[in-house]
């Protein structure tokens, strides 16, 4: 069990981390990490996020994590 956690972790991160790589650029310029773990506090913000492509681009980001961790259970569970 704790093999499947460490693997399934591991991986989200590595996700994470090549979605930021491949995802996280607005005009050549990287996103601050911060951006993406943060949520708007208030409507002007929220719809400076849609505009910027923000929204879109956190959404990109999480699912790279998601599917890293998704992989790290199935390699965990094949290699159990």
């Amino acid at each position: 069990m704790k093999r499947i956690i460490i693997y399934t972790v591991v991986l989200a991160v590595i996700g994470l981390i090549l979605g930021y790589l491949i995802f996280g650029r607005i005009s050549g310029e990287y996103i601050e990490i911060r951006a993406i773990f943060t949520s708007s506090d208030n409507v002007l913000e929220s719809i400076g996020r849609s505009i910027t492509g923000l929204k879109e681009i956190k959404q990109n980001i999480l699912i790279s994590g998601g599917v890293g961790a998704i992989v790290g259970l199935v390699i965990a569970l094949v290699r159990k």
